[in-house]
């Protein structure tokens, strides 16, 4: 396999130098998420001020991949741990209680891993997964603008003596900034899409700093520019094949979006507990001395426990659907996934939402003040869970049980 290319971008400040030493290599499921519950601590500590600053997390993103973290779902076979996916479900939640931007960062990397165990030849499993084990990052050039739906793209690949290149504009592409690979979609001349394996460094690709979103701000998204990029033939997978047979890709890749939605509702419902603890006031007519005694807002909280406690319980159901569909693949346990998937993004798009609105009813006027920065809960549920409809999840799911309708395959069911 090829090593990357000598850095060509001299006046780029956002490139970042490979690991000098390789990453932690975590061993268990329970160590994952005892390693995400101590970086969420130190996460949480200045996520406000990254958020309004649109201060890129550069310190924390780099402990984060160091952590071993980004390694945790590389098969046992290939030096990973390997963790279940309800653990995987649980490092997310807890990275996105404390900040999603940061949760949002390994999203795409961890479905490029997928991919790769799914397509790749073992060549490329094995230097692919070395790197990753090793810290480095895979950011995304997947998505772009203009087309005229999500899955038609633009960008190509042509053949080019024993490689190929590339060419294309992307958008959308989360953690493609700060990473050290940029995984790039394109099609061939078939509209068959590829994903191309680009070392950041490469000439002909330049990533902007140009995401303008009002949430979701620290994500080091933006556009990527490729214009006749080499990419060695070693460096290519093909993901259609990951589509063209039942495979568990689409439903891992919508239950990565789901956990950072219910870790966003957690995240926002401890800070409406602790506002109404610490700022709220109790309603005149309640009769209270304190916010936190007013039955309402008891009701209200109650509420938003329940509703999370549901949508993180079908979480780990559909965990368990997509265990079986990756250990036993078929048009049946494949469908099974995916509903279990879709209603789970339900649920945790709905709590998302409702726990950053009733977090401003809970404390009041004092919480739109610029000051406090608690828009940000609202503002991140609203952008993250925008990354599919969930107006369709109610359909692949009513479709299923009414009609016995399989989900069709791809990325985003």
């Amino acid at each position: 396999m090829s090593e990357p290319q000598t850095a060509v971008h001299t006046g780029d400040p956002y490139l970042q130098a490979l690991p000098q030493q390789s990453a932690h290599r975590i061993r268990s499921d329970a160590e994952a998420v005892e390693i995400a519950r101590a970086l969420a601590a130190d996460f949480a500590r200045e996520a406000a001020q990254r958020d309004r600053e649109r201060r890129l997390p550069i310190a924390e993103l780099n402990a984060f991949s160091q952590s071993g973290l980004w390694g945790i779902t590389v098969p046992r076979a290939y030096g990973g741990a390997g963790v279940s996916f309800r653990t995987l479900g649980e490092v997310l939640k807890t990275i996105a209680a404390a900040d999603p931007s940061l949760a949002q960062l390994p999203q795409n990397h961890l479905a490029v891993v997928d991919h790769l165990r799914l397509d790749g030849t073992e060549e490329q499993k094995r230097f692919f997964f070395g790197l990753v084990l090793d810290g480095v990052r895979f950011g995304n050039a997947f998505s772009e603008r203009g087309s005229r739906t999500v899955s038609e793209f633009q960008t190509r690949i042509e053949a080019d003596g024993d490689g190929f290149r590339v060419n294309g504009q992307k958008f959308y592409s989360s953690g493609a900034l700060l990473a050290h690979w940029v995984p790039t979609v394109a099609v061939d001349a078939e509209k068959r899409p590829h994903l191309a394996f680009i070392p950041r460094t490469s000439e002909g690709l330049r990533v902007i700093n140009d995401w303008s979103s009002f949430g979701q701000r620290t994500t080091a998204s933006g556009t990527v520019l490729l214009e006749n990029v080499r990419v060695p033939a070693e460096h290519m997978l093909p993901v259609w094949r990951a589509f063209e047979n039942p495979t568990a890709a689409g439903p891992i890749s919508q239950f990565l979006q789901a956990a950072i939605d219910a870790g966003i509702a957690r995240g926002t419902i401890a800070e409406t507990i602790a506002q109404v603890r610490s700022h709220a006031r109790p309603w005149l007519d309640s009769g209270q001395e304190h916010a936190w005694q007013d039955p309402y807002s008891i009701q209200q909280v109650g509420n938003l426990q329940i509703r999370l406690r549901a949508a993180e319980a079908v979480l780990d159901l559909a965990a368990d659907k997509i265990a079986v569909a990756v250990d036993a693949p078929g048009a049946d346990s494949v469908a099974e996934a995916s509903i279990a998937v879709a209603e789970a993004k339900v649920l945790t798009t709905e709590i998302a939402i409702l726990a950053a609105n009733t977090l401003f009813e809970l404390v009041g006027t004092r919480s739109t003040l610029e000051e406090y920065n608690l828009d940000r809960h609202w503002r991140n549920a609203r952008t993250h869970t925008l990354h599919d409809p969930v107006r369709w999840k109610f359909h692949a799911v009513g479709n299923y049980f009414l009609n016995g309708i399989k989900p069709p395959r791809h990325p985003w069911i």
